[in-house]
């Protein structure tokens, strides 16, 4: 019977067996392969943070809000994940036969149907495993491409988690020099094997970075409000921060009275719903996926190295109790469905 990864309230994760779907008109069968776990949407969901688990989102208003109703995804959160590689083994569409390894969200499930539409095929040559880094890494170069970055400038990167990893990165294969921020000494040293010039802790880094001579932009994928003030730090008067991170609760730490109201600072979102305004109708989410899944079929980017957890999806608890407690010495974690 298939089995999906479900939360069944704050810090309660379990992979339980659900009902299997027939085969619609147009559907195809995906067996999972591997699926990525993202160590920020989805911890938010684990602990209960995420404002769909405790607001009401009004898609007409585009506001959460707190009215006398009930939220927008209660518990239990079922196949939560978006970075989901598998194999199709059963197909009502010519155009995605049976054998193709192919990429999409499915979620954390062993199996899943869905409409051949919404899956891609895994470019040729290219480890399916990396594949699996399709959405996280279009997140990443969505940042990148909403820092507005010039060939030669200087960028500041803060939080080198996975996704910033990515970001330092691309941006390297941009021609920016980059500096990278993260509190962990771990992060900083795979930031400058991927090519940062600099890496610093979070705390004075605006004044590390300054004596530099500033930075041209900066991003923050962090998710920390602090982490988001001191990039507002960092960069010349007039110049950009990229705020990228997925945000909770209120903003303490950032004090917006301070330099990014005497630098006349640009805050801009970076949110994987949409591409940068002015690139709206060259780009859209289809060539994120596509140009960050050539740039890894090329050579120029390898996700895979990122990878510090292969593990099966029994040990789901596992898992998310690593990401949850801040462990060192994890970067992605992946259940591997061919373990079972």
């Amino acid at each position: 019977m298939p089995r999906v990864v479900q939360f069944t309230g704050p810090r309660e994760v379990e992979y339980a067996e659900t009902p299997g779907e027939p085969l619609g008109s147009g559907q195809v069968r995906v067996r999972t392969r591997y699926s990525g776990i993202s160590a920020g949407t989805e911890l938010t969901a684990y602990r209960g943070t995420n404002p769909y688990l405790t607001r009401t989102w009004d898609p007409e208003l585009r506001l959460f809000t707190t009215a006398e109703s009930a939220p927008s995804q209660p518990y239990p959160v079922v196949g939560w994940g978006y970075s989901e590689v598998g194999e199709v083994v059963e197909s009502d569409d010519a155009a995605m036969p049976p054998g193709r390894t192919v990429w999409g969200i499915w979620g954390h499930r062993s199996e899943a149907v869905l409409p051949a539409a919404k899956l891609r095929a895994v470019p040729e040559g290219l480890d399916p495993l990396a594949a699996s880094f399709a959405r996280v890494g279009a997140v990443a170069l969505n940042a990148v491409l909403s820092s507005g970055v010039h060939l030669g400038e200087r960028v500041a990167v803060f939080g080198q988690g996975v996704i910033g990893l990515l970001a330092t990165r691309l941006l390297r294969c941009s021609g920016a020099e980059v500096v990278a921020v993260d509190d962990i000494a771990q992060r900083r040293a795979k930031a400058v094997d991927l090519g940062a010039a600099h890496a610093f802790e979070g705390a004075g880094a605006g004044e590390r970075i300054r004596e530099l001579g500033s930075a041209d932009v900066a991003i923050d994928l962090s998710g920390s409000y602090r982490a988001l003030h001191e990039a507002v730090r960092t960069v010349h008067v007039g110049g950009r921060v990229v705020a990228a991170g997925f945000y909770q609760d209120e903003g303490v730490g950032l004090r917006l009275g301070e330099e990014f109201h005497h630098n006349r600072v640009e805050l801009v979102s970076s949110q994987i719903g949409g591409v940068p305004r002015e690139l709206a109708g060259r780009w859209d989410q289809d060539r994120l996926n596509a140009t960050f899944l050539r740039q890894c079929a090329e050579g120029n980017v390898d996700p895979t190295a990122l990878v510090t957890h292969l593990l099966e999806p029994a040990q789901v608890q596992r898992a998310y109790r690593l990401l949850d407690e801040g462990d060192p010495d994890v970067l992605q974690i992946v259940l591997d469905f061919g373990q079972e």
